[in-house]
């Protein structure tokens, strides 16, 4: 119950981040079209850096097994998704959008800041599992079900800042090559930006939505629902039956880990390949504002639920 008090500090501060970027743009001082320089910075520059930065650690055995047990949970965890989307689907009349909202999570621009927060910056190595397993599923079955069709899109995964970044930095690690401290202290300065940069990034984007609209259309919170409730909830009755936590001797810190990235709110991503496939990305970006808004209040709760069980 500690850790999710403290989750909900770390959320509640987060808050106060977004509340700024939606006042800006409110203000007038900004546009919501200029949080595209801030995304840039943050993709192509800060989520790099704190990915390489990672993975600038010793190798031991401890590590090892404990990427194997998160590379393992999050596999599992995702293809529990990808069953739950299947079976409710046609029962709920799930569109393409929904069915990419309720599977894929915003673990990219959350997970790290909060795995820093609350475990230590040792652990956001394996948080990078469950991003490596996401971006690989995105681009494949994601871009297919967004597409209407059954045709993967390689290129899009190998070429992805975030996977490049993982296989730079495991590169390093693998090869026992130690980075210059100058350069790993500019990095962990770099990272510090991440959650701030995040939240910025959301509140500039909430603030040019239409509110009143988001909140009236009970359609929406269905897949919220879905998001920050049924998948954490299953994820969780997973990792409790499987009885993983027990397997090493952090393995409920290395599981945690796995746990945040697959109870953050909608994934940014899924309304750019929304806008690339022809799909309604007024309706994806909604559904990210709503489950982003209610994960302030989900994560804590499901975070405590696994602090109670694991």
């Amino acid at each position: 119950m500690q850790i999710a008090l403290l989750l909900a500090r770390e959320i509640a501060q987060l808050f106060l981040i977004l509340l700024a970027g939606f006042v800006l743009v409110r203000a007038g001082l900004l546009r919501a079209a200029d949080s595209k320089v801030l995304s840039v910075i943050l993709v192509y520059l800060v989520i790099p850096c704190v990915i390489v930065d990672a993975f600038q650690i010793e190798d031991t055995p401890a590590i090892r097994a404990g990427l194997a047990l998160s590379f393992g949970a999050a596999a599992a965890i995702h293809l529990l998704f990808l069953l739950l989307t299947w079976l409710l689907r046609r029962p709920l009349g799930l569109d393409a959008i929904e069915r990419a909202t309720a599977i894929y999570s915003n673990a990219g621009a959350l997970v790290i800041p909060l795995v820093q927060a609350l475990l230590g910056q040792e652990y956001v190595i394996y948080s990078c599992a469950f991003i490596i397993v996401q971006l690989v599923l995105l681009w494949t079955h994601g871009a297919a079900i967004l597409r209407g069709t059954g045709a993967l899109s390689w290129k899009a995964v190998l070429t992805n800042v975030n996977l490049l970044s993982i296989l730079a930095g495991a590169a390093l690690y693998l090869g026992h090559i130690p980075l210059p401290a100058l350069l790993t202290g500019a990095m962990d300065s770099m990272g510090s930006l991440m959650g701030p940069l995040g939240m910025l990034l959301a509140g500039m984007a909430i603030a040019e939505s239409p509110l009143r609209q988001l909140a009236c259309t009970p359609r929406y919170y269905l897949t919220a629902a879905l998001r920050l409730l049924v998948y954490p909830l299953a994820a969780l009755a997973l990792l409790w039956a499987t009885g993983a936590a027990a397997l090493l001797p952090d393995g409920r810190a290395i599981l945690m880990t796995v746990y945040l990235a697959a109870i953050t709110p909608a994934c940014t991503t899924i309304t750019s390949m929304a806008q690339l496939y022809g799909q309604d990305a007024s309706r994806s970006s909604a559904l990210y504002v709503l489950s982003t808004l209610l994960s302030i209040l989900t994560m804590p709760l499901m975070l405590g639920l696994f602090s109670a069980l694991l």
